[in-house]
């Protein structure tokens, strides 16, 4: 069994404010992409908020895991942008379909068979997840203040670092280090205000208040289309729905497991299942609410890091997701240059496992690097574990080593090459 928590009501309520601090931006990130797709932008804010309460309040209350959930990134856009602006579909069909890949989550959960896949994930595969998402982190905290910012030519190259919000956040990473290094406990809550506080020195960034109503579900409130999402030209669209947050969940849950040690010795996630029902319901919660798929927070590992070890670092998270309704001004000043730093130190700390890979051995150090260098460059974490999935059973086939790969995962490297096959 995993090490029994060693954890204080102050420390888990310390996570909890730290988790949500990191991962705010998803309130007003997640109603930006969605409008684009001619959602109500208020509608869609309060039902991230609520969505993301119910996900994260069952998470904290059965799965008594510290792990938040919320609509994902790279799903809303694929919302968005694919299925919406790209195919020409509505965004109630769109609602419709996300529903029914969260119904299809629920079943295969009930039925075990998502529980049995991720504990099929060899130990290799799972700490070379865990890195890749460590980079993937890192590369959205460094993206997000324009350190990294996009070029013609290399696709990526140095941005503007001498810019006040780059420098506030190379600052960040010094506090938060420095802080780190002498045990100060709420190191990272505390790197997370001090730079909010320059930036409201600086005006940089724009006070707003505290409190104001709740926006309106109205617009986007049972709109969804489900009988339009059962028509055979979106069946495509709900399978890749559901193989992205499928191995988005599988990779992020085993990796921030792995991060907070919650792992026994044979690998494996007591009550696992409880903590996989919960995206599922998020999703279906989300979709008769007005938002795209839920999927587990890889800014879990910003409470994980503090000392988050027990389902009341998520019971806070989901309250303030709640509150959060009442204090969108707040929350929604809270700048990318006081979270950067956040991303970029647990992009570091999260690339600890590397040191447990077998790097002797190019049947197990190839898959991983593969996946490790696949998730942040091509920004997705379902992609990278695919690409991985496929790599390890085939050089073990041809090296004579067949027997070694757990049948699921022939029949998920079998999946994956249809998938690519097929895009």
């Amino acid at each position: 069994m995993p090490p029994q928590p060693n954890t204080s009501i102050w420390r888990e309520i310390l996570a909890g404010f730290t988790t949500f601090a990191t991962m705010a931006y998803i309130l007003i990130v997640n109603p930006q992409i969605l409008s684009h797709a001619g959602m109500d932008f208020g509608a869609v804010m309060a039902a991230t908020a609520i969505s993301g309460f119910i996900a994260t309040l069952s998470m904290g209350l059965l799965a008594r895991y510290p792990f938040a959930l919320a609509p994902g990134m790279g799903l809303n856009a694929y919302f968005a942008y694919g299925i919406v602006l790209g195919a020409g579909h509505s965004w109630q069909t769109a609602l419709g379909a996300c529903f029914l890949s969260g119904l299809i989550f629920l079943i295969l959960t009930v039925l075990r068979i998502r529980e049995k896949i991720m504990h099929a994930i060899p130990a290799s595969l799972r700490y070379a997840t865990t890195a890749g998402l460590g980079l993937f982190l890192a590369f959205i905290g460094l993206k997000s203040i324009g350190i990294v910012t996009a070029h013609p030519t290399t696709l990526v190259t140095l941005g503007k670092i001498t810019s006040l919000e780059a420098l506030l956040a190379g600052f960040g990473v010094i506090l938060i280090g420095a802080l780190m290094t002498l045990e100060i406990k709420g190191a990272m809550l505390i790197g997370i205000l001090v730079n909010w506080g320059l930036g409201l020195m600086l005006g940089l960034v724009e006070w707003k208040g505290i409190v104001s109503a709740p926006p309106s579900l109205s617009p986007t409130l049972l709109k969804l289309d489900i009988a339009g999402a059962l028509k055979p030209e979106f069946f495509s669209i709900i399978l890749s729905l559901v193989f992205v947050s499928l191995f988005d969940v599988a990779g992020t849950l085993l990796g921030l497991a792995e991060q907070g040690k919650f792992l026994t010795e044979r690998g494996r996630l007591p009550r696992a299942n409880r903590a996989l029902v919960n995206d599922a319901v998020g999703t279906m919660a989300g979709a008769v609410l007005g938002t795209s798929p839920l999927t587990i927070h890889l800014e879990s590992a910003a409470g994980i890091s503090v000392g988050g070890r027990t389902g009341l670092t998520a019971v806070v998270v989901a309250i303030l997701l709640l509150l959060s309704l009442f204090l969108s001004p707040l929350v929604t000043s809270i700048p990318s240059f006081a979270t950067a730093p956040i991303l970029i130190i647990l992009g570091g700390l999260l690339m600890s496992p590397i040191s447990r890979l077998n790097w002797a051995d190019p049947a197990v150090s190839i898959p991983a690097f593969v996946i490790i260098i696949s998730i942040p460059f091509t920004f997705s974490i379902g992609t990278g574990i695919a690409l991985g999935f496929l790599l390890y059973p085939l050089i073990r086939l041809l090296s004579g080593r067949a027997k070694e790969v757990h049948p699921l995962i022939w029949v998920l490297a079998l999946v994956f090459g249809l998938q690519f096959a097929l895009t």
